[in-house]
């Protein structure tokens, strides 16, 4: 487990050190959902819209805590928008790599 957790740091370090400084926007995003292994939230009234940020490293250090405050909840998942993604849908992805929507 930890040597998965290095390897997922490093990842996320080569990203932060790769980025462009241009604007690419991510939304972060979370709460309960209704089943464990969907992606369905159980009440959108009650969904945390937690903010908007310039790049995937600030996205993923909110996501972060906010997933490990909700830990204590099963149902409860964070995600990471690309929102850049759905503005610019032609641009190409950077250094080939292709980064996906993260769940805590």
């Amino acid at each position: 487990m930890a040597a998965r957790k290095k390897i997922t740091e490093k990842r996320l370090n080569d990203k932060m050190n790769k980025t462009p400084n241009k604007q690419l926007l991510h939304l972060v995003i979370g709460g309960e959902l209704k089943e464990l292994k969907g992606v369905e939230f159980k009440n959108l009234d009650e969904v945390d819209i937690v903010g908007v940020y310039p790049n995937y490293a600030s996205a993923y250090d909110v996501w972060k805590q906010k997933a490990q405050m909700s830990v204590d909840n099963a149902n409860m998942r964070y995600f990471i928008v690309h929102m850049h993604r759905l503005m610019d849908p032609e641009e190409p992805e950077r250094n080939g790599q292709q980064q996906t929507a993260t769940g805590s």
